[in-house]
């Protein structure tokens, strides 16, 4: 097997054949044909695992998205020919990064591009969750509105609550940043603790357990990456923890979240609501989730904006060019395996 030196030094002599698997912004992939030998999905279907393994084995480059499980028999059945997987998104737990190791080929993503965007819709359920705002929708929609009352539709003032927010990365210091100017209480736990500096950049509280953290948060936020240890990261006893009233919102992975105890925790009231971009089994969203009245079912658009999309793909082709020419791509997924 090549070391990770000799893949960077090598360079691809020919026009690189690359297989993008989703249909992509319209800007990205002519700009792609304009490089590249490339093989487009036209029907914009995720691809049956067959044929990603029909695409693997007669491509140098493979361009897959969140919705492409390639595991490591896959990536056994792959051709010689394939050198790099050059992921669309930042997310990687839909690879086998040590059997993609292992082969020799690198894999590259797109990290940063969807920060603000992905932060821009935890805000949405940050404030629509406590106002209530998908009951009043359908109460328009319903027809049933008779007008104002003093009391209806009540929901929980933003101010002063206490925010909690799990993964303090791009995208949770993006949130804080948000959240700051509706007068939120920015508490945050995390792997490390941030640089006192970024700390009272945020007026934010690092709470070292996260159970501590649950058991604070009038809004709990989640922004951590799904690996094994993240798994159900809340589970049955730490919804149990949270405050009666308090609310869920998940833009990042549907497996951080025992979905079970969610719903369970929502039809007995112990939660007031939750905001869901994300499920564990996407596309399949529980009839349970998408009729409780203040539970916010959007179908996976934290990263869905024009702009984040082309910049997405943009990068795509950076780390493709970069590759092919010899040169460590500047969004090399690093795996520590050696």
């Amino acid at each position: 097997m090549e070391s990770a030196t000799e893949q960077v030094e090598k360079r691809l002599t020919r026009t690189p054949r690359v297989v993008v698997t989703r249909h992509l912004m319209p800007s990205v992939e002519e700009r792609m044909g304009e490089l590249f030998d490339v093989t487009l999905n036209g029907e914009d279907r995720p691809l049956t695992r067959d044929e990603l393994v029909v695409a693997m084995k007669d491509c140098d480059v493979l361009v897959p998205t969140v919705t492409d499980r390639i595991d490591g028999n896959m990536i056994a059945e792959a051709g010689d020919d394939l050198g790099l997987i050059a992921n669309f998104g930042a997310g990687t737990e839909h690879l086998d990064l040590k059997a993609a190791h292992d082969r020799g080929i690198m894999v590259t993503n797109t990290p940063g591009v969807f920060t603000d965007d992905t932060a821009d819709l935890a805000m949405a359920g940050i404030i629509g969750v406590p106002r209530r705002i998908r009951e009043g929708v359908q109460l328009i929609r319903s027809g049933e509105w008779t007008g104002w009352t003093p009391t209806a539709l009540l929901g929980t003032k933003l101010a002063g609550k206490v925010l909690g927010i799990v993964g303090m990365g791009r995208i949770g210091q993006a949130v804080a940043h948000r959240a700051r100017a509706f007068g939120l209480r920015i508490a945050y736990h995390n792997r490390k603790r941030l640089p006192e500096a970024v700390e009272r950049m945020f007026d934010a509280s690092w709470v070292v357990s996260l159970d501590d953290l649950v058991a604070q948060a009038d809004i709990l936020t989640l922004h951590c990456p799904a690996t094994p240890g993240t798994h159900r990261l809340i589970d049955e006893r730490r919804i149990g923890l949270m405050k009666p009233g308090a609310s869920l919102i998940n833009t990042a992975r549907g497996d951080l979240v025992d979905q079970e105890a969610l719903i369970a925790a929502l039809d007995n009231g112990h939660l007031t609501g939750a905001g869901l971009d994300v499920y564990p089994d996407e596309p399949n969203v529980d009839e349970r989730l998408i009729r409780h009245p203040n539970v916010m079912t959007l179908p996976h658009i934290g990263s869905a904006t024009r702009e984040g999309r082309e910049e997405s793909g943009l990068k795509v082709i950076a780390n493709i060019r970069m590759w092919a020419d010899g040169h460590r791509p500047p969004d090399q997924v690093l795996t520590g395996l050696g």
